[in-house]
Formats: C-alpha cells, structure tokens, sequence
C-alpha cells in the first residue's frame, strides 16, 4: 500500500520573493510538486527547482481555469500517490486564499496537511506605499473585506458596519466592482471626499499606484491590471508619491507634522 503523502498549504506573499517566509521557501525546495495559483508572481515560481513538477490551477475574476472542486480533487489525488504537495497560493492561504476549503477536503480523505503562513496583500501594499493601516489620530482600526462573490453573485457585504470613518477598509479583488462598493459606501454616509488608491501588482516590479477619492477611485484605476488592492480611509493621505519611495517613514511623517508611534 502506498504511503501517504502530505499537502502544504502555502502563502507565498503578495510577490516580493523576498518576503516568503524561511520556512515556504524550504518545503518549496524539498516538495514534489507544486500546485499554484495565478497570483503567485514569477519572482517566485523562478525559485522551485527544475526538477518539480508544476501544476497550474490559476483564477481569475470571471474565468476558473480549474474549478475549486477540482483544485480539491487534485491535491488528494498527488497526495494518495504518496507525494509531498505544495498548495501555492498569493498571499495568505487563510485571508481569502480558500486554504480552509481545501483543508476540509483534505482532512476528509485523511490527507495530512498543514498550513504556511504568508503576508497578505494589504501588508505588502502598505509596506511598499508607506501607508499604514492604521495610525493614531487617523485609524483606530482596519478591515479587510473581498470585492468579488463566488460565481459573479452579488455583493451582500453589511455595508452600514463599513462606514467608520476612522478605520481602514481594504477591498481584496474590487477591481470590477469597485463602482458599486463605491456607491454603497457613499449612500450609507461615508464621505465621497474619503482619500483612496489602488495599488496593482503590489511589492513586484510591476506595482503600480493610482491615488484619489472614494467618488473617483474606480475610475481612476481603470487600466491597471490585476492583482488591484484598494484601501479607502484617512490614511491615504498620507502618501506622498515621490516620498514613498526611499525616505523613511518616521521621517516623512515628521515632515508633515505627525508622530510615528510604536
């Protein structure tokens, strides 16, 4: 009888190979295969040897190439012929990566499987940008929620809870409905005036930034392509396009007259 093998389910960060973690590099290295998303930047799929097989089961908005349940099928199926999987996902497999569905699957085929955490998109995008998530005066707090339902159903987010001015809303895979969310947000009494950017391909050489309004933000990212995180909140202000790019932020933020606080 062949031994099982066993499934990694694997956050591979928002691009910059650089920010993998010590230990998703190594099972990268050791692993038979690796089954990846579309998401997952070309920085870091240069890094798995040669010699590993490669499955791609890469989604996007619209168009699944394979199908979660299939997804699902397949991580059973290399790990019952005694492979050892890596399950490859952009950012973090926990933080609308699917990891917990695909885990489900596994633990009910008697696969074992563990989870590799990574930096999800909205850390990267802060960290490249220089624009915390929160800081004192401007944001108590920060939520994260997904722009895009499963099959192109509706959005049925609690839209009144999303409103506070002083938190954060990071919207993960808006891009396409990001005129709606707009709209929703503007209607329940968040001001149309709420500084926003749209940061495509966050931490790669393609990153690219768009900065606005609530009222302008998704016109204003028409064109960039995916991945596109939006962040809507008082922090956006405190971007500043050619300081984002080298000057430390204790020193920008004293430029502009505000404190950095641990």
């Amino acid at each position: 009888m062949t031994q099982l093998g066993k499934v990694h389910l694997i956050g591979a960060g928002p691009g910059d190979p650089e920010l993998l973690t010590c230990k998703a590099l190594r099972l990268l290295k050791e692993v038979d295969v690796v089954v990846y998303d579309r998401l997952v930047s070309p920085e870091i799929m240069a890094l798995i040897p040669a010699t590993t097989r490669l499955v791609a089961v890469g989604k996007e908005a619209g168009y699944h190439c394979v199908p979660q349940h299939r997804i699902n099928e397949i991580l059973v199926e290399l790990a019952s012929g005694g492979l050892r999987v890596a399950r490859l996902k952009g950012g973090d497999p926990l933080i609308f990566g699917r990891g917990s569905e695909e885990a489900a699957e596994l633990e009910a085929s008697g696969i074992p499987y563990d989870y590799v955490p990574g930096i999800t998109a909205a850390q990267g995008a802060a960290s490249s940008t220089h624009v915390p998530l929160t800081h004192r005066g401007l944001a108590t707090g920060v939520r994260y929620v997904t722009g895009h339902r499963a099959k192109d159903a509706d959005l049925d987010l609690d839209w009144d809870s999303l409103t506070s001015p002083e938190t954060t809303l990071v919207v993960y895979m808006g891009a396409a409905n990001m005129v709606t969310i707009s709209a929703e947000l503007i209607a329940r009494g968040l001001p149309a005036s709420t500084p926003a950017m749209a940061i495509a391909s966050a931490t790669t050489p393609r990153e690219r930034r768009v900065v606005g309004q609530l009222d302008t933000i998704a016109e204003a990212a028409t064109g960039l392509k995916a991945p596109v995180l939006f962040f809507i909140g008082e922090v956006v202000s405190l971007y500043k396009a050619e300081e984002a790019h080298g000057l430390p932020v204790s020193d920008w933020l004293e430029r502009h007259g505000l404190a950095a606080h641990a």
